[in-house]
C-alpha cells in the first residue's frame, strides 16, 4: 500500500535489498557495455592511466576494468552498492589497483583521472538541472588531458518512450522486483520500486524505494562539456550493444590547452 512505502534517502540512493536485486537481475547492462568501453579506454590502459568510475554499483563494470589491466577508482553514492562491490571483487580475487570510494555528485570532490566512465545513468539521479550542469562541469574538470569520457545518460526520449506504461516486473529464483512508473513532467521519470528477497527460512522479505530521475536533452550535453575543454559526441551505444530506448552514450576527450568558459 502507498502509505507503507519507504522513501529512499536521496543521500543513500539504493538500499541493501534493491542493490542486491539490481546486482542479481540487471547485470546484463554493464556486461553488454563493457566491451565497447574497454575499446574506448585502450589508450588509457596502454599508458597506465587512472580510470574513475561513477556509479559503480555492485562492481560489475569495475570487475571488467580490472580484468583488462586498468587502475580504477570506483565510486558510488550508495554505501550498500559499495559493500556489494567489495564483496564481488573479493569473490573474484580481483585485488589489482582499485579503490572503492563513496562519492555523491555534484558537491563531493571528483578525483583527477585519465578516464571517467559510468553506466546505469547515475547522472540522471541528480535533483535538478543546475546540479546536473555542475556535475558535468566537475567531471570535465577532473579529466587530465588527453582524458577520455564514456558515460550513459537518459534523454527526454526515455520518458516519452515509457509514457502510458504502468510499470514492469521481473522474477528470479530468489528475488522479484516490481517497478511502477510516473511522469509528473516531461523531464521527471519516477519509479516506485518494490523488491522481494527469499530468506534462508523460505519466507520473503519486502522492501520499497522511490527513485526519481531527471531527464535531459542530451544534445545540449556536448555544448556544456565543451565549455570545460571536453570535445564530446552523442552515440547510440559504446560499441556493439543495444541501449534501451532513450538511453545514449556520451563519448569524449579532454583537449589540452583549452580555455574554460564560465
Amino acid at each position: 500500500m502507498k502509505e507503507e512505502m519507504k522513501r529512499v534517502d536521496r543521500n543513500g540512493y539504493y538500499g541493501r535489498d534493491l542493490a542486491l536485486v539490481h546486482h542479481l537481475g540487471f547485470a546484463f547492462h554493464a556486461e553488454a557495455c563493457a566491451p565497447g568501453i574497454l575499446r574506448i579506454l585502450e589508450p588509457v590502459r596502454a599508458r597506465g592511466g587512472m580510470v574513475l568510475e561513477l556509479g559503480c554499483g555492485s562492481g560489475l563494470l569495475t570487475k571488467e576494468l580490472l580484468r583488462a589491466g586498468h587502475r580504477v577508482i570506483a565510486t558510488d553514492a550508495s554505501p550498500s552498492m559499495l559493500e556489494l562491490a567489495a564483496e564481488l571483487l573479493a569473490a573474484e580475487l580481483l585485488d589489482g589497483d582499485v579503490e572503492l570510494r563513496h562519492l555523491t555528485l555534484p558537491d563531493d570532490p571528483v578525483p583527477k583521472a585519465d578516464a571517467i566512465v559510468a553506466v546505469g545513468h547515475p547522472i540522471n539521479y541528480l535533483p535538478d538541472p543546475d546540479a546536473l550542469d555542475r556535475a558535468l562541469a566537475a567531471i570535465a574538470d577532473a579529466l587530465r588531458p588527453p582524458g577520455l569520457l564514456a558515460i550513459d545518460i537518459c534523454d527526454l526520449e526515455y520518458g516519452r518512450a515509457r509514457r502510458g506504461i504502468p510499470g514492469v516486473a521481473r522474477v528470479g529464483e530468489t528475488w522479484a522486483v516490481i517497478a511502477r512508473y510516473e511522469m509528473p513532467s516531461p523531464d521527471r521519470f519516477i519509479r516506485d520500486i518494490t523488491t522481494f528477497l527469499r530468506e534462508e527460512s523460505g519466507s520473503w522479505r519486502r522492501s520499497d524505494e522511490f527513485h526519481e530521475n531527471l531527464l535531459v536533452k542530451v544534445d545540449r550535453v556536448p555544448e556544456l562539456l565543451a565549455r570545460r575543454g571536453v570535445r564530446a559526441r552523442i552515440e547510440s551505444s559504446f560499441g556493439d550493444e543495444t541501449l534501451d530506448e532513450g538511453l545514449y552514450a556520451v563519448i569524449g576527450e579532454k583537449l589540452a590547452g583549452q580555455e574554460l568558459s564560465p
